[in-house]
């Protein structure tokens, strides 16, 4: 059984800083392709961050320099470090993996950002 457990959203100030954690429990499979996709209200999700299999990374337009996305394999986690955080930064964010072995992608159950003075 696969589960993705996400936590870090909060509310925070414009121009601030959090740090999105993604725990993979996967036994016997390791993750192989990760990203970030967010979902504001009445629109939809949308990529925010992807790494693929090396340490090739790909942001949004919208989020580069000022997102990163990581990885921890020791731990099977996955990170996104956000900054300089903006109003329109505000969504649910959700992780999204590969794993090695596995031809379905599973995602975790979102975790809410919320930009505002």
């Amino acid at each position: 059984q696969v589960q993705l457990v996400e936590s870090g959203g909060g509310l925070v100030q414009p121009g601030g800083s959090l740090r999105l954690s993604c725990a993979v429990s996967a036994s016997g499979f390791t993750i192989a392709v990760l990203a970030w996709y967010r979902q504001a209200p009445g629109k939809q999700r949308d990529l925010v961050a992807h790494m693929g299999t090396g340490t090739t990374t790909t942001y949004a337009d919208s989020v580069k320099g000022r997102f990163t996305i990581s990885r921890d394999s020791a731990k099977n986690t996955v990170y996104l470090q956000m900054n300089s955080l903006k109003p329109e930064d505000t969504a649910v964010y959700y992780c999204n993996v590969h794993l090695y072995g596995r031809v379905e992608s599973f995602w975790g159950q979102g975790t809410l950002v919320t930009v505002s003075s």
